[in-house]
């Protein structure tokens, strides 16, 4: 039996990527690998930030061995990629054998095309990734807002898609966004992004919203419709927001469970 805490992540960036929002009151210092820690989670998502970490990726990736999977990312924050990074992950995952998929962050857009990439071009990924030593997961950054967007074809070239809602405010719609997401991902797994910082509005999470979004995660996971959570970000869990302390504890509490 498998519980609750391995079916968790926290999304990783480099220390400080975070301290440009105003709202924010002081700047952080923690890394990746001391988020996972304070946050007592397993899994990690790392993923580069205004370039960082730059290649090659190997000594980054030593702090994160104590790990259960580590996921690497192969398009960055705010789209950023270049074609060669899904070689990279592959050839760090010979090393580092946690290393278990590949990440494609704010990948979808609404002009001049959909995504990034092209399926066929995501095709080609995900055939080097299935065909590593060990079979990687390609995953998927995917918005509520971008429902709408194109983007079925694309979706049917990955493996796991991370739902997020971008603002707080757009939460009250989480189940229903969630049911859109479902119809449109395919056969990809769907895991749960939940913010620990209103990115959108710049503002803290107030609890409540961190609350709602943990809860419906904790019973779509347990009703296997959903395969994990995330937690984002590692680069502002040191500075004791109310949101991130409540959730710290949240995790803790039912951790544990049994799935």
């Amino acid at each position: 039996m498998s519980n609750v805490r391995e079916k968790l992540w926290i999304w990783g960036h480099e220390a400080g990527s975070h301290n440009t929002y105003k709202g924010l009151a002081k700047p952080s210092r923690m890394t990746p690998a001391e988020g996972a820690f304070y946050m007592g989670l397993p899994n990690l998502i790392l993923v580069r930030y205004d370039g960082k970490p730059q290649p090659p990726f190997d000594q980054s990736a030593i702090a994160f061995r104590p790990l259960q999977q580590v996921v690497w990312s192969i398009v960055g924050a705010g789209g950023a990629s270049e074609r060669e990074e899904v070689q990279q992950v592959v050839a760090l995952s010979k090393r580092f054998p946690n290393i278990t998929g590949a990440m494609m962050d704010d990948f979808f857009r609404p002009s001049p095309k959909p995504a990034v990439y092209t399926p066929e071009e995501l095709a080609g990924f995900r055939r080097q990734l299935h065909n590593a030593e060990r079979p990687l997961d390609l995953w998927v950054v995917l918005y509520a807002h971008q429902l709408a967007l194109p983007i079925r074809e694309h979706l049917r070239q990955c493996d796991v898609v991370a739902f997020w809602t971008w603002t707080e405010a757009e939460l009250v719609h989480l189940e229903e966004n969630m049911d859109r997401a479902e119809k449109l991902k395919g056969s990809a797994r769907v895991v749960l992004g939940c913010y620990l910082y209103d990115y959108g509005a710049d503002k803290p999470m107030p609890v409540s919203s961190m609350q709602r979004q943990c809860e419906l995660g904790l019973r779509w996971l347990k009703e296997g419709r959903i395969a994990g959570m995330i937690f984002l970000a590692s680069c502002i869990c040191d500075l004791e927001l109310p949101a991130v302390e409540w959730t710290r504890r949240w995790i803790d509490h039912v951790g544990g469970e049994e799935l």
